[in-house]
């Protein structure tokens, strides 16, 4: 059968090398990012079976942080081990974080990128026609029943509704899940003791940071760290956590450099949060008066944001793996995939809102969809080819909307 076909074991150095590539040339968001990995591991490489990507994608929906690096860190996990999670999930990190490390060196160093408006105009609608063809290819994977296609519609409504991606929904459709496809509900709750080592590592890093910024750069380490354990859903859904902290409550951000952070996060490869390192930087340089201080900054926030990940996906995937034939754990599995397609597309409208403007946005985001539908463009070429469209018509159109909330 197909699970026979799938290797047991891949070699860490293989694991690493697809994963930095992958953070190198993985273009459009969170859920095109799932969408490749799927491609590539289930459907080239043969890697994965189609049931261990629908089950990795339905447990990481339900945890906390962002889903596209907690994807690869289930997959470098059950293929690789401890040591395979840890060396695939940062080699996935790496190419991204030095990109945009140097994208906020040069921005503090010239007081702003005034490309960045341009390209965002540009390649935003191609990243919608990414997330819907990518949620396409999702729903071919996992949804089978008319009950998933209910709790997707259901989570839909709700995302839409409440303008945000929802913890609850997640858990409540995975319940419906268990009670529906399961033979017994059985509520298990588990503590965790990793809670001083997941502040321990980014204030280590901080104190590691030369001069009094080091204090900035604790406080940095810590908001970092709530938001990678407290935000569910992909990686967009932590944007509306961030703007109230940076921008409402810190004043570290104003509300201009806080959507630039978030076009790094969109237009550059690799996973969405690595806005944090982009914010990290700001405030490094900002504070501590040195481009050397940006540099501590990204570092401190980036281990904030992406840690809780990696410990909640190695926690969880030993025991899920162990229990992943039992009927309860299978449904709630089905529940809760079915509540991150529903919370997908929703996302989806709502980023819609802010990406589509006019008609040439409009035009963008149908043409992309058309050509990745029909001739199965890389990502890396459509976001090319729209940041080219974006950096001609920016100047012509003058569009006043972008970055406007």
């Amino acid at each position: 059968m197909e699970a026979e076909k799938t290797p047991d074991r891949i070699p860490i150095r293989d694991l690493v090398r697809y994963f930095l590539r992958l953070g190198l040339v993985g273009f459009g968001g969170p859920v095109a990012l799932v969408g490749q990995m799927e491609r590539e591991l289930v459907g080239d490489k043969k890697w994965l079976t189609k049931e261990e990507m629908r089950e990795g994608i339905a447990v990481c929906q339900s945890l906390p942080g962002p889903l596209a690096i907690q994807v690869g860190i289930w997959i470098a996990y059950i293929r690789g081990g401890f040591w395979g999670a840890w060396a695939g999930g940062w080699a996935f990190i790496l190419p991204n974080f030095v990109i945009v490390t140097v994208l906020g060196a040069l921005y503090v160093y010239f007081g702003g990128l005034s490309l960045v408006k341009a390209i965002f105009y540009g390649v935003s609608p191609a990243v919608i026609a990414l997330i819907l063809h990518s949620c396409y290819r999702l729903t071919k994977l996992g949804m089978k029943d008319w009950i998933e296609w209910a709790l997707a519609v259901a989570a839909f409504a709700i995302t839409v509704a409440v303008q945000a991606e929802v913890a609850l929904v997640f858990i409540g459709c995975g319940i419906v899940g268990l009670l529906y496809y399961g033979s017994l509900f059985r509520a298990r709750s588990t503590t965790s003791t990793t809670r001083a080592f997941l502040f321990a590592v980014p204030l280590a890093a901080a104190g590691a940071a030369p001069g009094g910024i080091g204090k900035v750069l604790g406080e940095l380490g810590v908001f970092f760290l709530k938001a990678g354990s407290l935000t569910f859903g992909s990686g967009l859904v932590i944007v509306p956590f961030l703007e109230k902290g940076l921008v409402q409550q810190t004043h570290w951000l104003n509300e201009r450099d806080f959507l630039v952070a978030v076009a790094m996060g969109m237009i550059s490869p690799g996973p969405v949060v690595i806005t944090a390192t982009f914010v990290g930087y700001l405030v490094g340089a900002r504070f501590g008066g040195s481009l050397l201080d940006g540099f501590w900054g990204s570092i401190t926030a980036t281990i904030g944001i992406f840690l809780p990940s990696f410990l909640f996906i190695l926690i969880v995937a030993p025991i899920l793996r162990r229990y992943r034939q039992n009927p309860n754990v299978q449904g709630f599995i089905k529940g809760a995939y079915a509540a991150a397609i529903g919370t997908i597309l929703g996302a989806c409208v709502l980023l819609g809102k802010i990406a589509i403007g006019d008609w040439l946005t409009a035009l963008v985001a149908i043409a992309s969809l058309i050509v990745l539908f029909r001739w199965k463009v890389s990502n890396p070429l459509l976001v090319a080819v729209t940041a080219i469209i974006g950096l001609i018509a920016f100047p012509l159109l003058k569009p006043e909307w972008v970055f406007v909330k």
